[in-house]
């Protein structure tokens, strides 16, 4: 029996954000696609980060993961291979396209750069309209200030150039919380290919299991919690953490993410009280949040979908630093009530300090919020195949 085939694309240069959206989507297509296709589905994730390919994924999908290029200065490097960033792009692209060319997909989903890093996809979509497959642009529903977005797209041609290489675009958020298509980040050749599916939170699939022996890091309630996902950027904050006092009678775990520097880590360590634990990384992030009496955290994506589909209160500290996507998100979500938030730049640990007093007494309501989007995605999908599907008259002339 013919099945479907899904590729997902992410570039994993700074954190799995990425991958781990990707992630989620394979999950809910694995799922919920071969009711609307009427085929099984498989799939292949192409990412950037070897951390990627650590987590598990649904039968009959795996994982490719590219030779790793990182953010210098205003450009990209190879993370570790012994090369040019030039010559490790098109070897990016060419392992890409012949992944794709034995497997045919049906649909390339590509999360937020629409060319990949440099130009690595351009070659690919070309050959992948060329074999009849769709292409799919998946955005964060924030992606910078206005200005420096509509900078990015004219980096790569134009809105208008971007938008003839895709078959829609779909923004995993929430249409009345924060709109790109209304702040000017989705010029208009862009917006009207795009769907707003809500955030991609409900349903998200578990993480890799625990090592087998390794003690779980989940402290015994109450407890106060501090995530910075991926971590490469998130010390200054954890410092905070952990120097603030905790609530009575709590406990706090401290979760850097796995791309905080040894040595920051082992610094944080050092500092933290007995009732602080600090770890690396956690195989339960949301349960972790779910079960806590109040978090800190920064405003990435995946950090704030996995907050949103609990009740549990939060202060949300974005990163400032190159782009201004998590202050944006975090202001957009504390409009509506769903969080609160602070700058780095303006808090102390004594404001952490009085914030968990506070928080730790009550709880978040946000019923009101569109948290649907791995529910909508599939229907999206399914609405795509078929329309590139040949009509028995397509298909009696190329048998012909």
């Amino acid at each position: 029996m013919a099945a479907t085939t899904i590729a997902l694309y992410s570039h994993d240069s700074v954190g799995l954000g990425h991958a781990r959206r990707n992630r989620a989507l394979a999950y809910t297509l694995a799922e919920h696609l071969p009711a609307l296709t009427g085929t099984p589905v498989r799939g292949l994730l192409i990412a950037g980060h070897p951390d990627a390919g650590r987590d598990p994924l649904p039968e009959g999908w795996d994982w490719l993961v590219l030779p790793g290029l990182t953010r210098r200065g205003d450009g990209y490097a190879p993370r570790r291979l012994g090369t040019d960033a030039a010559a490790l792009r098109d070897l990016r692209s060419a392992t890409i396209d012949a992944a794709l060319a034995a497997l045919r997909p049906d649909l390339l989903i590509i999360d937020r750069h629409p060319f990949g890093i440099d130009g690595e996809l351009l070659p690919v979509l070309r050959h992948q309209h060329a074999r009849g497959g769709r292409a799919v642009l998946g955005l964060r529903e924030v992606l910078d200030a206005p200005r420096v977005a509509v900078a990015e797209w004219d980096r790569l041609g134009g809105a208008e150039h971007v938008a003839r290489h895709l078959d829609a675009v779909w923004v995993y958020g929430d249409e009345l919380v924060y709109d790109p298509r209304r702040t000017g980040e989705l010029p208009r050749p862009l917006a009207e290919l795009a769907t707003a599916t809500g955030y991609l939170a409900h349903g998200r699939p578990a993480a890799r299991p625990s090592a087998p022996g390794r003690a779980p890091v989940a402290p015994v309630p109450p407890y106060v919690l501090t995530v910075l996902g991926g971590g490469s950027d998130g010390g200054e904050l954890a410092r905070l953490a952990v120097a603030a006092e905790l609530p009575a009678g709590h406990r706090h775990l401290l979760i850097t993410g796995p791309q905080m520097a040894p040595e920051e880590i082992a610094g944080l360590q050092e500092i933290a009280d007995e009732r602080t634990t600090v770890a690396r990384s956690a195989p339960d992030v949301p349960e972790l949040i779910a079960g806590a009496s109040a978090v800190v955290c920064m405003g990435g994506y995946n950090t704030v979908a996995e907050l949103l589909v609990t009740d549990t209160p939060a202060l949300v500290v974005p990163r400032s630093r190159r782009r201004q996507e998590q202050p944006r998100r975090a202001l957009a979500l504390a409009a509506v009530g769903a969080l609160e938030t602070r700058q780095i730049t303006d808090i102390a640990a004594d404001d952490i300090t009085a914030w968990w007093r506070r928080a730790v007494t009550g709880r978040t309501v946000r019923d009101g919020l569109d948290l649907d989007g791995l529910v909508v995605v599939p229907p999206l999908a399914a609405a795509l195949l078929r329309a590139a599907a040949p009509t028995p008259a397509e298909v009696s002339i190329h048998a012909v």
